[in-house]
């Protein structure tokens, strides 16, 4: 019986050193029971990743960090994690970035696995780099910016020395002046302004008034449409028939006439002209006759006949007996001697 006891005592002991040894483990992320594989990784800085922190593969936990050590000789982070999940399958060409998980940013593995190269054994060591940070986003954001402002300033500065060269103090009383006088011309534009609205809106009777009177004038013009063309064709007959009459040719012939007659004179007032023209058949004197006489002719003809000339007087004609002695007095008339 003292027997029994001790080794119920024993294995109970053995028993709670076992699951101590276990839980302790179990909370440092080691699972004394399962087998991992054991990878490495070298990173210049970590962020803040620290042991037991998750390994994942798109988003699903495969592994957990064992430990973080310092290379002595290179001065770089080594951090050893395992993977336990049979089903990751890790080649030499997977890699192995520290990324931010969750809200609260914790850092943690991320695998990026590849098809390619070979699978590795335990105790390898993988690619490791870093996600880019929130810091060096904005940074790499802001450094452009930074640079722009630094030349504007820059630039800024050049005006600023070159506005304070030029706005002396005579420079701003020309300035002040300038806008005086601007102010002047708006308030004269403004009242010539004023002026010519005033000026439309009196006006405004009067254009209506005349915008009318033309809207009457060509109604009256359309509805006298035919009226205005005869009275055109009468012009018109008019015009032709003066140019078929013998008034052109008596007037050509009194121009030519009234010609000589100024030659005429001017010999006749020359010293010595008066005796040398009166003792000469005087040609001028002769055409004046003749066409004096044909005028009064002319005239009497149209008053007495007017159709003959002009067929909007109708066609009367004169009858034998004055035809006869129209006839006569033209025949006399040309019997003047040229």
């Amino acid at each position: 019986m003292k027997y029994n006891k001790q080794v119920k005592t024993g294995v109970v002991v053995i028993i709670a050193i076992a699951l101590f040894i276990y839980g302790f483990n179990f909370l440092k992320g080691k699972d004394i029971f399962s087998t991992s594989l054991n990878v490495y990784a070298v990173y210049d800085h970590i962020d803040g990743l620290t042991a037991n922190n998750t390994v994942q593969v798109n988003g699903f936990k495969v592994g957990t960090v064992r430990e973080i050590k310092i290379d002595p000789k290179t001065g770089k982070l080594v951090v050893h994690f395992i993977i336990t999940d049979k089903n990751v399958k890790v080649t030499d060409s997977a890699h192995a970035e520290i990324i931010s998980g969750g809200l609260l940013g914790n850092k943690e593995i991320l695998l990026l696995l590849s098809d390619k190269g070979k699978a590795i054994n335990d105790g390898d060591t993988l690619y490791g780099f870093n996600e880019v940070s929130l810091k060096d986003q904005v940074n790499e954001q802001m450094l452009p910016l930074k640079v722009k402002v630094e030349s504007l300033v820059g630039s800024i500065d050049s005006m600023v020395q070159i506005f304070s060269g030029i706005l002396n103090e005579n420079t701003m009383k020309d300035i002040e002046a300038s806008f005086t006088n601007m102010k002047l011309a708006m308030e004269s534009f403004k009242n010539v302004s004023q002026n010519l609205d005033t000026t439309i809106a009196s006006s405004d009777r009067t254009i209506v008034a005349i915008i009318q009177d033309f809207k009457q004038l060509s109604g009256m013009m359309a509805a006298n449409k035919d009226t205005l063309a005869m009275a055109i064709a009468n012009f018109k007959n008019i015009s032709d028939s003066l140019a078929a009459s013998n008034l052109k040719t008596t007037i050509n012939e009194a121009g030519r006439v009234m010609t000589n007659a100024a030659d005429f004179l001017a010999k006749l007032n020359a010293e010595g002209g008066a005796r040398t023209l009166l003792g000469q058949d005087s040609v001028v004197l002769t055409d004046l006759r003749r066409t004096n006489a044909r005028m009064e002719f002319l005239i009497e003809d149209i008053s007495r006949y007017p159709g003959r000339y002009i067929k909007l007087f109708g066609k009367k004609k004169p009858n034998k007996k004055e035809e006869a002695e129209r006839q006569r007095k033209l025949d006399s008339i040309n019997r003047i001697p040229k």
